[in-house]
């Protein structure tokens, strides 16, 4: 199965690709972005920028090699990112995950930079650098995120896989899976999330 890969927000189809973004479980104040750097097969392009990426997202996949993932992904379960944008072309990201028996809410902004389709983030609580790409999407299905989160104690990755409903197909969670491989994660730092159906009627 071909990878597909959108054109950016608020760019052309014409154009050469990116994206960026994302925000939830803030244990560690994550986020993102979104950046496609693979160009979109003929035919398959898409048109109308950041509009397409904004609505809701069920988070289906994380791997991670930080200390934080490994000490608490026995208590992950999915959730949901809600994306809109602003008149000035940021991101407004809200996240509403569990957190034992309750909903935590926490709202995040992404902050374009000067190259097309990309945003930084700087987590306020804890002081790291966020540096998202999208490296699959059809907007409509699902997408792949890779993170590199920078902090004075050090770096990690992070892959996200995300989807717009709360079931994706063995193929998207194998590529998942193996994409993250390929970044350097082990298995045991690969996880699908457990299906929940709490919060879901608590999210924005």
């Amino acid at each position: 199965m071909p990878r597909a890969v959108a054109a950016p927000w608020g760019m052309r189809p014409q154009d050469s690709i990116p994206l960026q973004g994302w925000g939830w479980w803030r244990g560690r104040d994550l986020g993102w972005g979104w950046w496609a750097e693979t160009p979109v097969p003929p035919g398959r392009r898409l048109s109308g920028g950041c509009v397409q990426i904004t609505g809701r997202w069920y988070t289906i996949g994380l791997a991670s090699n930080s200390n934080w993932f490994k000490n608490k992904k026995h208590l992950m379960k999915m959730c949901t990112t809600d994306i809109s944008t602003t008149a000035d072309g940021n991101l407004e990201v809200t996240s509403t995950y569990p957190k034992g028996d309750q909903c935590e809410k926490r709202n995040s902004l992404y902050i374009k930079t000067e190259q097309p389709g990309r945003f930084s983030y700087t987590s306020p609580r804890w002081g790291s650098e966020h540096n998202i790409r999208v490296v699959e999407t059809n907007y409509k299905e699902y997408a792949m995120v890779f993170t590199q989160i920078s902090k004075s104690t050090g770096s990690s990755s992070m892959v996200l896989l995300y989807s717009r409903t709360k079931e994706l197909s063995p193929e998207r969670l194998e590529r998942f899976t193996q994409f993250s491989r390929e970044q350097g994660l082990m298995d045991e730092e690969i996880l699908i999330l457990p299906p929940t159906d709490q919060c879901m009627a608590d999210a924005a």
